[in-house]
């Protein structure tokens, strides 16, 4: 009876032990799933802070620091507030793919494909010279980062999903066309959308401008991940806009080095998601072999990688 009671109380240590290890692999998957979804070098640095403000919020409870335990409580709570704001594009994508079930599709970053130097930039300046050699006025926004939301935009304007070229941007600009009288949304080497209609900036040095400077000055306000290139429609001169603020006049050579530094800094913020997936690998082992050896079974050898 003794016996048949001690086994007993081994497999419920073994079961305890088990859920603990599958709690523990379930919160990891979750933070790979955040992770992946959220796909950015700089913004992963704060993902790893509130993961630390949690651990550390766990530990003070299990060391009976309850008011320390409070504090970390609040500020992991205001921290995911302010993380909801900041990352509502990211967190709507996740819900949006679990609500339509695509659970194996949050396992895949988002890539977002970067202007090349050689390529696509060369494309939008050629264009962009082309327009201010004929003062043709033109209003072009390229994102640096992240997609920008539709709601930044007073009207999103008509989508159009088409390969940046130079006669494209030339043709939408032409003053015969239904598009010119709005921006052309340009999202890595696509062509998104055309005559969107940005919000006005209120400073008081715009209002000495034209509608599309300030329009330009008013979305990099707004928005920190994208730049706004003017062509003025009165003298055919070159402006760009960032962080509120405008560059002009431009050359089409000056252009041309500005972009290629700003997309290169872009290009520079690698996913995270090969290194998390190398390390999801790793922890599914080990997760394995433990599991293994509570079972009683010795576990396979990882497959070696090529």
């Amino acid at each position: 009876m003794n016996y048949l009671w001690e086994q007993w109380l081994i497999n419920l240590d073994q079961v305890r032990l088990t859920l603990q290890i599958l709690d523990i692999a379930l919160v990891l998957l979750l933070s790979y799933v955040v992770l992946v979804v959220i796909g950015d070098r700089r913004t992963l640095w704060m993902v790893r802070g509130l993961i630390f403000l949690m651990l550390a919020a766990a530990s003070s409870k299990y060391l009976g620091l309850g008011l320390l335990g409070f504090v970390l409580d609040k500020l992991v709570v205001g921290s995911a507030v302010a993380m909801a704001f900041m990352l509502q594009g990211e967190f709507r994508r996740l819900l949006e793919l679990l609500g339509q079930g695509q659970l194996v599709a949050l396992l895949r970053p988002s890539r977002v494909t970067l202007p090349k130097p050689d390529s696509v930039i060369d494309e939008i300046v050629d264009a962009v010279k082309e327009l201010s050699q004929n003062r043709t006025g033109a209003l072009l926004i390229l994102e640096t980062d992240k997609p920008i939301d539709d709601r930044d935009f007073s009207v999103p304007g008509v989508r159009l999903n088409a390969e940046v070229s130079r006669e494209l941007i030339q043709t939408i600009f032409q003053t015969s066309t239904l598009l010119h009288d709005g921006a052309l949304l340009i999202r890595g080497a696509r062509v998104i959308a055309a005559g969107v209609i940005l919000p006005i900036s209120e400073r008081m040095a715009s209002r000495q401008l034209g509608t599309r400077h300030r329009a330009a000055m008013g979305i990099t306000e707004r928005v920190e991940g994208c730049v706004c290139v003017v062509v003025s429609e009165e003298t055919g001169s070159i402006s760009l806009a960032q962080g509120g603020m405008l560059d002009r006049p431009l050359t089409s050579s000056r252009l041309r080095s500005i972009l290629r530094t700003k997309f290169a800094k872009a290009s520079d913020r690698e996913p995270v998601a090969p290194q998390l997936r190398t390390l999801g690998r790793q922890l599914g082992h080990r997760l394995i072999t433990s599991l293994s050896r509570l079972l009683g079974r010795t576990p396979s050898s990882p497959p070696k990688q090529k």
